[in-house]
């Protein structure tokens, strides 16, 4: 068979199985991606169903997926929003850092990997996935929120911390000078800078760019600027998820709102191949040697993750359910513990780190899907509800 009809063949096939998971999981009230994931296990390498032509489509997909949901999310608040957020969790992303880091460096000590791998897996239980979170966010309806703009600054400032991170382990893993290092981590911190600077200053110059009344124009015009920013910051080590969240904020006005409209399909569309392609890069069978760390790690880190969330909402003046809702919203990692795991192995670091990375992500990212509907179900709501209730005072007894 030739290689373009198999290509076609394997991409339509999988994009209708996605559609109808996607409907039954409509249905039953739940979200599609641990289905997506799952879906990707069994077609991946050493799953069921190998693909044998469309593994390069679903890679290049998946890049735009995570750009495409960074994008819309950033479409959703102004640069004033951004600023004020960002201020206001300064804090919680200190707090954030070490409680979520220090337990992946330690991690990798106890294994006995050496403290280069322990700044690596420390970055990988560090950073959240803005792309799992973005999706699970609009799933659940919580884009209008009140803890919603606490998560995005969060999210926003681990992105942020990549730029001075990845050229730092970048430099340790290829055992480079302090002078390279140094030199990377400068770019990249000056790139980072001028694609904000940009954004908050600039906004309606980059709006008045498009029309918000041709859609054709508006589609190309935005998503051809959010690749090439992407594309630019990821050169230099800047978050290609930071460069489309920039861009976001920058549009504004009628301009965001039409963008969002006609760029809805297009996220949905790749954020699924995001999703799928994570599984498809996963062998279940490297999965089981580092199974039992990787559960413990997850389990440890989510509950740091949800206290992350917890102070950030509190000193956001989030009632109770938010803070719920903003910590266990924040438990799935991701993309960037991928690349990190990736940037590591490539370097001929710890062989076992990737999938210990991607078990861990996996789980994380399972669990946190679905843990982070709990603070809607009615009997979470009544638990959390019975324990703000004073208890009723004891009548007193009947005189004689």
């Amino acid at each position: 068979m030739h290689g373009t009809t198999l290509l076609l063949i394997e991409v339509g096939a999988l994009l209708l199985a996605l559609g109808l998971l996607s409907r039954v999981a409509d249905r039953f009230g739940f979200s599609p991606i641990p289905l997506f994931l799952i879906i990707g296990l069994l077609i991946g390498e050493g799953g069921m169903i190998p693909l044998e032509e469309s593994g390069e489509f679903f890679a290049i997909g998946s890049e735009i997926g995570v750009i495409l949901l960074l994008l819309m999310l950033g479409l959703e608040y102004t640069a004033t929003e951004l600023v004020q957020s960002l201020r206001r969790s300064r804090r919680a992303g200190l707090v954030d850092a070490l409680l979520n880091a220090v337990p992946g460096a330690a991690m990798a000590l106890i294994l006995g990997w050496g403290p280069v791998a322990a700044v690596a897996l420390a970055g990988i239980t560090w950073i959240s996935s803005s792309g799992v979170i973005a999706k699970v966010l609009r799933d659940l309806g919580r884009l209008s929120n009140r803890e919603t703009p606490t998560i995005l600054s969060i999210l926003v400032i681990e992105d942020l911390a990549m730029a001075f991170y990845l050229p730092v382990l970048s430099a340790l893993v290829i055992g480079a000078g302090l002078l390279a290092g140094a030199t990377a981590l400068v770019i990249a911190v000056l790139v980072a800078l001028l694609i904000l600077y940009l954004a908050l200053r600039h906004g309606r110059i980059v709006s008045a760019l498009f029309s918000p009344h041709h859609a054709e124009s508006l589609v190309l015009g935005v998503l051809g600027l959010t690749m090439l920013v992407a594309g630019i910051a990821q050169q230099v080590n800047v978050s290609a998820a930071v460069g489309a969240f920039l861009v976001g904020i920058a549009i504004s006005g009628q301009v965001a709102r039409s963008a969002e409209i006609v760029l809805s399909p297009l996220r949905d569309l790749f954020a699924a191949v995001f999703f799928v392609f994570f599984g498809i890069a996963t062998d279940p069978a490297d999965i089981v040697p580092v199974l039992v760390p990787a559960i413990i790690l997850a389990i440890v880190t989510m509950a740091t993750k949800v206290a992350t969330g917890w102070i950030a909402a509190r000193r956001a003046g989030i009632a109770l359910p938010g803070r719920w809702r903003a910590g266990l919203t924040l438990t799935p990692r991701g993309e960037f513990s991928i690349v990190i795991a990736g940037l590591a192995v490539a370097a001929g670091l710890q062989p076992q780190l990737a999938p210990l990375a991607t078990a861990y992500v996996l789980i994380t990212i399972i669990a946190g899907s679905i843990l982070a509907r709990v603070p809607d179900t009615d009997w979470f709501k009544q638990r959390m509800l019975a324990r703000r209730l004073p208890a009723r005072p004891t009548a007193p007894a009947p005189a004689g």
